[in-house]
């Protein structure tokens, strides 16, 4: 693994070497064990779109790992001003053993991957979003103790949460639905490759079926950042595409709930539900700076 671009880059047995990791590197920090494994290393962090557990999660990560973070802001760059991604990333080569971007075209990742030197880090694109569910798997499997054979329900928009989600799922044995409105489908890259999968996956637009009988259930927020200006057209299109009271009924009776937050009380979720699984969705939190420093160590320590 030189890079984590798209979870549809790595293997089964990659996913669960980094959750192996993220776990031994929580239980380390839990318990006062210092891992300076990234002494002297320098992670570039740049950010067009912007954050909250992105940014504090892989500073503060990079940090315990004896590291250092520097927020590079593309108003700050001269990737801002017109500078292409490919003279970007050589230069940027030359002075970091990282860099972690969190932008809108998945283009943009994959081209600083193609003319950089060094580990490059997927923190959200458009497309995908491979550091939040590497979160999700982690947190799945400290509430249920495994992650193969169990069925991930989604509800909602097909958007970069979807797509990464589908991949991993099905990549570690699990099954995956997803209740969504047909004009707001998962890529067509990870539906064709859903579709080897057979009956392990189902996309669908009936919410009582795509729930039935499942062990998670994640949702999303209707619009995305950058989709605010669709935000009335959203509201009617995802009317009803909510996890409530009467979705929890559909799932097993110890199906836990998550969110990758920010969450939109009464939107995508009712606050009832979200708050009576606050402990899942908060631990799902936390997972990110875990997995995170999985992924950071993985890419960057004999790098």
């Amino acid at each position: 693994m030189k890079h984590l671009l798209k979870l549809l880059d790595l293997s089964e047995k990659e996913i669960l070497d980094l959750l192996n990791l993220a776990d031994q590197l929580k239980y380390e920090k839990k318990h006062g064990i210092a891992h300076k494994r990234l002494e002297g290393k320098t992670l570039g962090m740049i950010f067009e779109k912007s954050s909250t557990r992105t940014r504090v999660s892989f500073e503060v990560g990079m940090y315990e790992l004896g590291g250092q973070a520097l927020f590079l802001s593309s108003r700050d760059l001269q990737i801002g001003r017109g500078e292409p991604i490919e003279d970007t990333a050589r230069v940027l080569s030359r002075y970091l053993d990282g860099i972690m971007i969190r932008t809108f075209k998945q283009s943009d990742v994959e081209d600083l991957a193609a003319y950089g030197s060094i580990p490059i880090i997927n923190g959200l694109t458009d497309f995908a979003h491979p550091c939040q569910v590497l979160a999700d798997l982690m947190t799945v499997r400290e509430f249920k103790g495994l992650l193969k054979g169990l069925k991930v329900c989604f509800i909602g928009d097909g958007n970069n949460m979807a797509n990464s989600l589908i991949v991993g799922c099905l990549k570690v044995g699990m099954s995956f639905s997803i209740a969504c409105p047909k004009d707001y489908r998962p890529d067509e890259s990870v539906l064709d490759f859903a579709k080897g999968y057979g009956d392990k996956f189902v996309m669908t637009n009936d919410i009582a079926l795509a729930a039935k009988d499942a062990d998670v259930l994640i949702t999303d927020v209707w619009a995305s950042m950058g989709q605010e200006d669709e935000k009335r057209i959203r509201e009617k299109a995802f009317s009803g595409y909510q996890i409530n009271k009467d979705v929890l009924s559909y799932a097993k009776s110890d199906a836990i709930v998550l969110h990758c937050l920010p969450a939109h009380r009464e939107e995508e979720i009712t606050a009832e539900v979200f708050e009576a699984h606050a402990s899942e969705i908060f631990e799902e939190a936390e997972n990110r700076i875990h997995a995170q420093k999985a992924v950071m160590v993985r890419l960057m320590e004999n790098a």
